[in-house]
């Protein structure tokens, strides 16, 4: 059955006064807001960076390949502006992380702890080829200082703290040998075709903080671009875990979109 020709403009009237009333009802609670010096925003960004011992050890004498994988954030955070011009203010924020690499590189002497193709583990030194795929995912929180530098660009610095949700560290060693339990041991050598997998996943800290440092530019009333860069500051690694010798920091580079309210 045909249904009446005015049924549609009913529903748009409807639908329109519903969200302009809605909409009327949020203004007055963000122009409040804005008034008592708060801001508010969101944003969309990639990650692109690396998890790495620094300074760069002696057992790794080489890197081969690196490369980055698609590492997403979502951030939602309020900004306390503490003067009437806006130019220092304080930001607290929740963000939606991804941290994801994969190296290769050839090592000498290098921790190692494969897997057999039984099932079982066996741990010793590895001089060879290493590919690694790191993969983890943070709920993080950082709290920045802001300071604008002009009605267009601010500045930020703070610490952040993480909490691993899911991980991912693993890979596999090629083209080498592994002398097992030390320099002096056995020797198994693996050449060809022939590799071993491992994996350190369940060796992963769950807390992890560091510093984040950063830029933002109003490309336009709400919309912003932005860049911030943080740098771990605590070994990815549980304290207990000592089958790789040096501690391992994540450092990226975060750049996306912003929109404030």
């Amino acid at each position: 059955m045909k249904k009446p020709s005015y049924l549609l403009p009913l529903l748009l009237l409807l639908t329109g006064g519903t969200a302009a009333r809605a909409q009327q009802e949020r203004t007055p609670g963000i122009i409040h807001s804005a008034l008592h010096g708060w801001e508010y925003s969101l944003k969309a960004g990639l990650s692109f960076g690396g998890t790495a011992p620094l300074p760069l050890p002696r057992e790794i004498r080489d890197i081969e390949g690196y490369i980055p994988s698609m590492a997403i954030s979502l951030e939602g955070n309020a900004t306390k502006w503490f003067d009437v011009q806006k130019r220092w203010g304080l930001t607290v924020a929740l963000r939606l992380e991804s941290k994801k690499m994969t190296t290769r590189a050839t090592v000498k002497n290098y921790g190692m702890r494969i897997i057999n193709t039984n099932g079982g583990e066996l741990a010793g030194l590895w001089t060879g080829g290493v590919k690694t795929k790191v993969s983890n995912s943070y709920l993080t929180l950082p709290v920045t200082a802001n300071y604008r530098i002009s009605k267009r660009w601010k500045v930020t610095l703070g610490p952040y703290f993480s909490y691993l949700m899911e991980g991912d560290f693993s890979g596999h060693v090629y083209e080498g040998h592994l002398r097992t339990p030390d320099q002096t041991g056995s020797r198994v050598n693996f050449t060809g075709q022939s590799i071993a997998t491992y994996d350190f996943t369940d060796n992963l800290r769950r807390l992890a903080w560091g510093m984040q440092a950063g830029g933002e530019w109003k490309a336009f009333k709400h919309l912003n671009v932005y860049a911030d860069l943080t740098w771990g500051l605590n070994d990815i690694f549980k304290s207990d875990f000592d089958t790789i010798s040096f501690a391992m920091y994540p450092i990226y580079l975060n750049i996306g979109f912003g929109y404030s309210f």
